[in-house]
């Protein structure tokens, strides 16, 4: 029991595979490899040993570009995730696998086959990360191009998704194949799949928004949002706002995990800690890295600036085109200026600056200090539970799993077995209800 008398919750974990991003400290000396199978081995093994969740892969069809160049956090490459994740389910037992795959440059039903075929390898361990594109640079990788239009963007990914789950659930109950039929605004498709419904009925749905739209797609079709939190005060206002829009889909707040992405730094002290975090912030932002980021706003060549000086004074170029395949920020007029008032109010350089506006949520501190928190955003409804994104590839859930779990588990907010073997019992969420006009009905 919590101190206010209710029911202690469980925080659920999961990890995020570092690989493609600025999170990563590629120059420390114990980063391997982010395509070598033994790197993906390690950290699914050590998130079992946690008895974590999921692992989780994010996904990129196509390498980011800034000034006509292939970016450099991109050139070592990325694997596909599905193809990682059925290797992975040959090495783990228990631990959930969850891949990104993008409604928008795919179709539904072999994306349902591939995910279905994925929980059928792994015993109901499979989870899809659903995210949406809407650029034309991504789209050249593609036959479709950019055609899609931002606005229908989440419209498409809920029909997809809503066509894959009658997929899903094509076969009767008594394991026979039936004929499938959608038609709808974005899909017609007609035929039989060829997978009866696999041992947890769907494979776990997540999705990472915090858009308007991003959060009523989350509430009205996903089991998982994979989202961020500066503070306490902001996860527990999205915790209120997501859960709140579930009724109006027949849902429950059971029925939806909300997991921001966070990560962790621990020391011996709060002081060894705080030491830590900050020379990781270094590394992550180097000067180069300082400048490039600065350029993503602006959106012209800053390379004559220093980046232990200050921001400059000139004006951003809104749509100039210098990065491509990139999340923008907002406006960037409105971002410059938010950056250059802090930066007067507290004296930042343009690397400073940088480091302060772009550091993810992180819990910073001792073992025990961090699992207390950890256990507070859970028990204030500020979250359900974390996804973990290391800085170090593989070896980055070492620490916490071996340091912070077992406090986790002494507080009695974290399980001590697993003790069931799908991923839908790890997050306790129920079994997806056949439909009632498919019971009973044979081929």
């Amino acid at each position: 029991m919590t101190s206010t008398g209710k029911q202690r919750r469980h925080v659920h974990l999961a990890a995020h595979f570092p690989g493609v991003n600025n999170t990563t400290v590629w120059t420390d000396p114990r980063s391997r490899s982010q395509i070598d199978f033994a790197s993906f081995e390690h950290l699914a093994r050590t998130a079992e040993r946690g008895l974590f969740d999921f692992f989780f892969l994010a996904e990129g069809l196509r390498l980011r570009e800034h000034k006509g160049r292939v970016h450099d956090l991109d050139v070592v490459g990325r694997p596909e995730s599905l193809t990682v994740l059925n290797a992975l389910a040959a090495v783990t037992e228990r631990l959930g696998l969850a891949a990104t795959v993008n409604a928008t440059f795919n179709e539904p039903y072999e994306t349902a086959r591939r995910f279905a075929t994925l929980d059928h390898l792994s015993g109901g361990r499979a989870a899809w990360n659903v995210v949406t594109s809407f650029d034309a640079f991504t789209g050249e990788n593609f036959r479709r191009g950019g055609y899609l239009d931002r606005a229908d963007r989440y419209t498409r990914a809920a029909e997809f998704v809503a066509t894959a789950r009658e997929l899903w659930d094509s076969w009767t109950p008594e394991g026979q194949p039936r004929p499938f039929a959608h038609t709808g605004r974005h899909f017609d498709v007609e035929g039989e799949f060829t997978l009866p419904r696999s041992p947890q009925g769907h494979p776990v749905v997540i999705q990472a928004g915090d858009s308007p739209d991003g959060r009523e797609f989350a509430a009205s079709a996903a089991d998982v949002i994979f989202t961020r939190h500066g503070t306490l005060e902001a996860g527990r206002a999205f915790y209120a706002d997501v859960k709140g829009r579930l009724a109006k889909y027949g849902r429950t707040a059971e029925d939806l995990k909300i997991m921001p992405g966070v990560t962790v730094v621990l020391g011996d002290t709060a002081a060894e800690a705080q030491e830590r975090a900050a020379g990781i912030r270094r590394q992550q932002v180097s000067p180069q890295n300082a400048l490039l980021t600065l350029e993503q706003v602006w959106g012209v060549d800053l390379s004559s600036y220093d980046p232990d000086g200050p921001l400059p004074d000139i004006d951003p170029v809104v749509d100039s085109g210098l990065s491509q395949g990139r999340t923008k920020r907002g406006d960037p007029r409105v971002v410059a200026e938010q950056w250059r008032a802090l930066s007067r109010a507290k004296g930042l350089s343009i690397r400073q600056t940088v480091i302060e506006t772009t550091t993810r949520q992180s819990f910073i501190g001792t073992p025990q200090a961090v699992a207390a928190e950890l256990d507070e955003f859970v028990q204030s409804d500020a979250a359900d539970g974390f996804i973990l994104v290391p800085h170090l590839t593989p070896g980055g859930l070492d620490e916490f799993v071996d340091q912070v779990v077992p406090l986790l588990q002494e507080r009695g907010a974290y399980r001590t077995k697993y003790t069931g073997t799908t991923l839908r019992s790890h997050l306790g969420l129920k079994e997806p209800v056949r439909p009632a006009r498919e019971e009973g009905l044979t081929a």
